[in-house]
């Protein structure tokens, strides 16, 4: 069977589906990514190749065949996978394959890279230690370092590891410090803070179950400081997708929201943001339970999601921080936690507490409907046979809401994602697709999806080729110097990580734990800004951004 879109043409059989792009119109389907070698294993097991391989080059891309037939994909998971390939040489069917030694293992090597293994693991001097931001500017929103661009385009960016960014907060912590996050990789994580403080108590708060728990407790086997909280997920198919650190100092403590995993791919060759927030001092002894409060309420909803854990391991991190003064916050804190929730309590979480917070905080702009709303991800979820299921319907409905107007825009919706070709090209090759999982089986079944697509572009902040795993969304004037909100999130786009509705719009269910913050003009009106965040944010945000300059066929934003 077939099926012709302005996007190619699509052949779907019951083992595999085939992109046949128009030249002019590239493919925007992720879903492609990394499936190239389990197709070429199917082929080669039917026509044997011999491989050759190049020391100096992992991660080396395959010749591309020159009749444009494109990728096909093979929804079967027990496809083997051929490793790294250059170019292949047929051999009569009756030719034995020649045997491979097979490579030692490098302890330190990082995942492969088509420009080498030197690009990518040796790191000038100045990549830790250079450029040390303002870690006190209005907006506090950074981006993360990107080994291989220009020393400019590192300005102003952090890292985990050297003596400055995050590794210069980690110096002066004085006790047990907590790391909310996704994926883990303990050994390395210890490795980034300073010698002299490897052995200070790290609390863990993970979603691992079953053999992945037990993979994780033995990576931290030989580190005994290291402590775990493990976040309940009741409801199926929940993931804790928080990303966010917590760390104590004897002034007072710190709040991190970042994109990144805890492991060494996600700060090297990826575009990654992070939120940090000023050093929240302690209150004086006394202070009433309402005291260091900020106009955005952060305080309160930041114990609100701690509480939503219902775990024993925070309950102490939770009263210290009620003993803080967080009264300097001038962002919102936008979490998911997993459960049904009605009443009131459909607010409290996901795609509604945005919702209310536009409604609220927020106002209606003259020519709205010319504003387009941007949406950036890292992973697509399941959203239904057709666009009025969940996308356009409730989803839409919160990104596109401004103030208290009765009057419901409709303004544009603009998908960034990256193409195949993106991911080919980029900094890691065709192992960027990774972290870029859309599953075959749920593209098949929402391809009106594509209309929405927009290719990834970031040449002002030189990370076109470094492919992004931060999750952003927006509101931005025509011409790109104005923004009505900006939120950066660990929020995919998928239900699970925002929520949708049930029983006739009377619940909500939000299957996964998340947490972003959300930037309002309102907030930023007593330290000078105006009615709308504008081009003097950082460059990592709005006009000088790295998120608005993207293009889909020959449409330019």
């Amino acid at each position: 069977m077939s099926q012709d879109s302005q996007h190619g043409k699509w052949t779907i059989s019951s083992i595999s589906l085939e992109v046949k792009p128009e030249p002019a119109k590239p493919s925007v389907m992720s879903l492609l990514i990394g499936s190239e070698a389990r197709q070429s294993a199917a082929m080669n097991q039917m026509n044997p190749v011999k491989y050759e391989t190049s020391p100096s080059l992992a991660g080396k891309r395959k010749k591309e065949a020159s009749d444009g037939s494109g990728w096909a994909l093979s929804d079967s998971e027990d496809d083997a996978d051929d490793g790294d390939v250059k170019g292949r040489i047929d051999l009569p069917k009756k030719a034995p394959l020649s045997p491979q030694k097979k490579k030692p293992k490098v302890e330190n090597e990082r995942p492969p890279s088509p420009h080498g293994r030197l690009y990518y693991i040796e790191e000038p001097d100045d990549f830790f230690e250079s450029s040390i931001p303002c870690l006190n500017d209005t907006y506090r929103f950074y981006l993360n370092k990107v080994t291989g661009l220009d020393r400019k385009y590192n300005s102003g960016a952090l890292h985990i590891r050297g003596e400055e960014g995050l590794a210069l907060l980690f110096t002066s912590m004085s006790s047990i410090f907590q790391q909310f996050n996704y994926c883990f990789d303990i050994a390395w994580m210890v490795k980034q803070y300073p010698p002299e403080f490897r052995d200070r108590p790290v609390l863990i708060v993970h979603g691992d179950k079953r053999e992945a728990k037990a993979r994780l407790l033995q990576q931290a086997q030989p580190f005994p400081h290291v402590r775990f909280c493990q976040a309940k997920l009741d409801i199926a198919f929940g993931t804790h997708h928080t990303k966010m650190m917590l760390l104590w100092y004897e002034e007072g403590f710190r709040v991190i929201i970042l994109t990144s995993n805890l492991i060494r791919a996600d700060w090297y060759q990826k575009t990654q943001g992070m939120w940090m927030s000023p050093l929240f001092p302690r209150l004086p002894k006394g202070s009433s339970t309402t005291a260091g409060e900020s106009p955005t309420f952060f305080k309160r909803d930041l114990l609100e999601y701690l509480m939503a854990y219902r775990a024993s391991e925070l309950e102490e991190w939770i009263q210290r921080i009620k003993e803080h003064d967080l009264s300097e916050t001038r962002v919102y804190l936008i979490g998911s936690t997993p459960g049904r929730y009605v009443g009131s309590d459909m607010e409290r979480w996901g795609h509604l507490r945005l919702r209310k917070l536009l409604h609220e905080h927020t106002q209606p702009i003259p020519g709205g409907e010319r504003w387009p709303v941007i949406g950036q991800f890292s992973s697509i979820g399941s959203m239904g046979v057709d666009k009025t299921k969940w996308l356009s319907g409730e989803f839409q409905r919160t990104l596109t809401t401004l103030g208290k107007s009765s009057h419901c825009s409709d303004p544009p919706l603009h998908l960034l994602y990256p193409s195949v070709e993106d991911v080919r090209t980029s900094l890691e090759g065709y192992p960027a697709g990774g972290s870029l999982p859309y599953s075959i089986q749920t593209a098949q079944k929402q391809l009106w999806l594509h209309s929405y697509f927009h290719r990834w572009k970031a040449d002002t902040t030189g990370r076109s080729h470094a492919m992004p795993h931060i999750k952003t969304y927006m509101r931005v004037s025509p011409d790109f110097t104005k923004l009505a909100w900006f939120l950066v999130t660990s929020s995919n786009l998928s239900k699970a990580a925002w929520g949708a509705l049930e029983k006739n719009n009377t619940q909500v269910m939000v299957r996964s734990y998340e947490l972003g913050v959300l930037y309002v003009p309102s907030a930023f009106i007593s330290l000078g800004s105006g009615i709308f965040l504008t081009a003097k944010l950082p460059t990592h945000m709005g006009t000088s951004g790295f998120l608005l300059e993207s293009t889909h066929t020959n449409t330019h934003l």
